[in-house]
């Protein structure tokens, strides 16, 4: 019976496993939502129901659940996974820190939202993915020049910020008009990490410190060098946003009216919807997803691909990459994808042309060097998955009856020899027909 019961429960989870990220089909995505509580299904419907109408499936779950797991029976069970849950000392079930890098560092999506009063658990997991936030667990970011008007003066943590990153593949083609609210804790990109990157930064006048207190030390995190909305991007191509403010995903400031100090313009409704919905469609993939298909190699005039090359042969070499659009794969149009021959190091570096329908190629010949070479094709650009394409091809010298007979640039040496040859002759006869 108990061996029936576990048959019958790994058939039940079949459809689940099925049902997981595939770079054939981005969309197809299931996501754990890690909850403080359960009334932020309710705050924050918003941001959730743009997800569900887009086509994923959500499930939400207390971050202290004595079930929780993202894994069962070496499967994972999710796609993404989104944390909401800032103030959470510990996951409940088999989850932890390692579990959740575990599940990034296996490709993987992750939403990180932090706000006043994080614990260690949140400030850990934030550090080992790039950023670190301030030390000061009761710190919020201040800033007297660039807050929100509101009828009441406040203390100036409610942030209008327009400091987002210009880059149409992150945040999409339609121009954010209006301010960005924000009110949270600030953080600080780790500068050895060269993956992570500051989507939404403070104004050089912000500042990280406790509103309730007077301090006299100095503030350790100040002006643009406060982040408060980064992204990374891992080398396998896991995407994660890590914010400073939960706040940010509300409907509350999804809905507010806004106005930037010092401005006269007022906007009806703030940018972050927008902001954080373009946000959600690339880290979830559904927009800056790349796939390589069909690289191909051959002689020219020719269609097989040979199993060696000859040095100074001519071959063809083309590829193809398509970008995900949300719905379907659409041709990625660039003008600075390059191919390397690669050895050693590369002895050929070509840019390929397109034919602005997908396909990428170009045309070389083989270097008269010979040994096993590779073609590779690299591509990394902001915003942009990673492509990383290789194929491993041998290339041999000419074999002793390719050679020419008769060789233009030894013609020197052969008249040489038979100038030798003439001379000996003229020589001989003279010596044995004039010797007395």
């Amino acid at each position: 019976m108990r061996g029936l019961f576990v048959f019958i429960t790994v058939i039940s989870l079949v459809p689940f496993l099925c049902n997981s990220f595939s770079p054939e089909n981005p969309t197809a995505r299931r996501l754990l939502v890690l909850l403080d509580d359960f009334s932020l299904k309710s705050t924050h419907s918003i941001f959730f129901n743009s997800l569900k109408s887009r086509g994923f499936e959500l499930e939400f779950k207390l971050a202290d659940d004595p079930k929780l797991a993202l894994q069962r029976y070496g499967q994972y069970l999710y796609d993404g996974l989104v944390l909401f849950s800032p103030s959470t000392e510990s996951f409940g079930g088999g989850l932890n820190l390692e579990g959740v890098l575990d599940f990034v560092d296996s490709g993987h999506d992750l939403i990180l939202a932090g706000g006043a009063s994080s614990s260690d658990l949140f400030r850990n997991v934030a550090t080992e993915l790039g950023v670190d936030f301030d030390e000061d667990s009761s710190a919020m970011v201040i800033d007297h020049t660039n807050y929100a008007v509101s009828d009441t003066e406040g203390d100036h943590t409610l942030i209008a910020s327009d400091n987002f990153i210009q880059s149409d593949v992150i945040l999409g083609k339609t121009k954010i008009e209006a301010p960005i609210l924000f009110r949270g804790v600030a953080h600080s990109l780790n500068p050895a990490n060269s993956l992570v990157l500051n989507v939404l930064s403070a104004s050089p006048a912000a500042y990280s410190l406790n509103p309730n207190s007077k301090s006299s030390q100095p503030p350790s995190l100040t002006g643009s060098a406060i982040s408060l909305v980064s992204v990374v991007q891992a080398r396998n191509n896991a995407r994660i946003i890590i914010s400073g403010s939960l706040d940010i995903f509300s409907n509350r400031l999804f809905s507010s009216a806004v106005q930037k100090a010092g401005s006269s313009q007022k906007y009806e409704k703030s940018g972050n919807e927008q902001f954080v919905t373009e946000l959600s469609k690339w880290v979830f993939h559904e927009r800056g997803h790349l796939k390589a298909v069909n690289m191909k190699h051959h002689k020219v005039e020719q269609t097989d691909e040979p199993a060696i090359y000859r040095i100074n042969d001519d071959l063809d070499f083309s590829v193809e990459i398509y970008e995900w659009s949300g719905k379907s794969w659409v041709p990625y149009v660039a003008d600075d994808v390059q191919v390397q021959f690669f050895l050693m190091s590369p002895y050929v570096l070509k840019t390929l042309a397109t034919d602005q329908k997908g396909l990428y190629y170009t045309s070389f010949k083989v270097p008269d060097i010979y040994g096993v070479f590779q073609f590779k094709v690299e591509y990394q650009r902001l915003g942009y998955t990673t492509l990383s394409l290789s194929k491993q091809i041998p290339v041999r010298p000419f074999n002793h009856n390719e050679y020419e007979r008769f060789i233009t640039t030894a013609f020197p040496y052969y008249g040489a020899s038979f100038t030798t040859m003439v001379g000996f002759f003229i020589f001989s006869f003279i010596f044995l027909y004039n010797s007395k």
